[in-house]
């Protein structure tokens, strides 16, 4: 590298620390855990936005307008579901760019480049005159969601120590259910607009906090650029780590893969197919827990158990357990471990599942059921609090642990591809399930499908707690 390089006469450079003598400080860590997840919370606040605001722009009876004559147009009801199914359209669209994007310019322009989508989308919102610009604006806020999904777990993962790499990645998932309260607590009292321009301020955040946050040093690392590297973990890390060492680690994993990755290696090399494999199930069981059935019948359930609360007070609650929740969960994964945070989550959530399957049951079939009207609500309290303390943050999390450097954007693209094309699959057809199931086989639907992920996980995911990305994949190619 030549003597002008970037960091080549920093003083860092120069490390006093002597090899495996360094200590860490963990401040910078967090922060620029924090400033990457702007990009989660924009990206909460628009998978949420469509809660309060199809509230005021879709008539609960079509021919009845009364109430909302101060709107300057209202939508039909399939012109409301579309509003919210593009989202999930257009973050399948944006995962694989934002994974090629990640290998070419770096992590960190790839995430400060998402504020652009994100406020080009809450523009053509603020300023929409009819459905039209409200379905190109949620395509690419859809975008820049489906590409947080991909860029931030994956920064944040390669930047945080070992020992607290698990509660830095669960920092995604908290800070996407931040994002969804704000718009909870702000869109119940305020007009769609302003709640619309209130949501364009994370976007700006977010190119803020990346203009203080370095490099990932495994792209640095990748890109030979080793002097900046060292550089980055010493504002990451602390002045006083020893970067040398870390610095050994990153290129030994990075030697152990086969470089720049094609499509056909995540299939052909069984280690990147049950990294991929394990990733994809995950994001599966996730969508599959049945949380957007759930979260649609919070109100109902709310007030099936005698609960006279509004139902913008109810997504409140909700809201607010699960931020509560997800922060437990960032605490308790590098000391519990994944599994048995997974483990926990779906069998409570399958069990919370068949309850409420049965008090629909009862319901619908005219027992009287206000002896036990306590019952769904606790159930549904307690499948958010278990979601949240595992299939919530883990899935997103060991995404980013599970695969080699060389195939980890390739393979974290193509699962935020396969979790939005579920999330939009049991979005659309979650009515349609209603109708001709009932809500009772609804839920048992998906408890079912809890109680297949439990023996899953318990049989095939392993325990990464702790451990380098080298012993992880020995681990996924066979090796104890």
């Amino acid at each position: 590298m030549s003597s002008n390089a970037p960091g080549a006469t920093n003083p860092m450079l120069y490390d006093p620390i002597p090899e495996g003598q360094g200590s860490t400080t963990k401040r910078n860590q967090f922060v620029a855990a924090l400033g990457i997840c702007m990009a989660a919370v924009s990206g909460g606040t628009a998978l949420a936005w469509t809660s309060p605001v199809l509230a005021q722009l879709v008539p609960a009876n079509q021919s009845d307008t009364s109430g909302l004559e101060h709107e300057s147009f209202l939508l039909t009801t399939d012109e409301g579901s579309w509003v919210g199914a593009f989202l999930a359209v257009g973050a399948f669209l944006g995962a694989l760019p934002a994974g090629y994007l990640a290998e070419k310019i770096g992590r960190k322009y790839t995430t400060m480049s998402l504020a652009v989508p994100y406020l080009i989308s809450w523009a053509l919102i603020i300023f929409a005159n009819g459905a039209g610009m409200l379905y190109a604006g949620r395509l690419i806020i859809g975008i820049a969601t489906g590409a947080s999904c991909v860029v931030a777990p994956m920064f944040v993962s390669e930047v945080a120590e070992t020992s607290i790499r698990g509660a830095l990645g669960a920092f995604f998932q908290l800070h996407l259910t931040v994002g969804i309260l704000f718009v909870y607590a702000v869109g119940s009292y305020t007009h769609w607009v302003t709640l619309s321009i209130l949501c364009a301020i994370f976007p700006v955040l977010l190119i803020v906090a990346m203009f203080i946050v370095p490099e990932s040093p495994v792209y640095l690392v990748k890109k030979g650029r080793r002097i900046d590297a060292g550089v980055a973990l010493k504002w990451f890390w602390g002045p006083n780590a020893d970067t040398q060492s870390a610095l050994q680690t990153i290129q030994s994993d990075l030697d152990a893969a086969s470089g720049d990755a094609k499509l056909s290696d995540l299939f052909t090399n069984a280690t990147n197919r049950a990294a991929l494999f394990i990733s994809l199930l995950l994001m599966f069981f996730q969508q599959f827990s049945g949380i957007n059935a759930v979260i649609f019948y919070t109100a109902p359930i709310f007030k099936s158990a005698g609960s006279t609360m509004d139902p913008a007070v109810c997504s409140i609650v909700v809201g607010i357990v699960q931020v509560v929740m997800t922060l437990a969960s960032s605490v308790l994964i590098d000391k519990a471990g994944r599994r048995i945070l997974l483990l926990q989550s779906s069998f409570i959530m399958g069990s919370c599942l068949i309850v409420l399957g049965v008090y629909f049951k009862l319901q619908n079939d005219k027992v009287d059921v206000s002896n036990i009207g306590w019952l769904p609500l606790a159930s549904v309290v307690l499948f958010i609090i278990s979601f949240s303390l595992g299939f919530g943050p883990i899935p997103w999390m060991m995404m980013g642990e599970l695969c080699a450097p060389d195939i980890k954007g390739l393979a974290s693209a193509l699962a935020v591809m396969f979790n939005w094309t579920l999330v939009f699959l049991v979005t659309k057809s979650f009515g349609t399930m209603q109708e001709l199931l009932g809500s009772d086989w609804t839920f048992w639907f998906f408890g079912a499908w809890m109680m297949v992920c439990t023996v899953y996980v318990f049989i095939k995911v392993p325990e990464t707690k702790g451990k380098t990305n080298a012993q992880i994949q020995a681990i996924l190619g066979g090796k104890k």
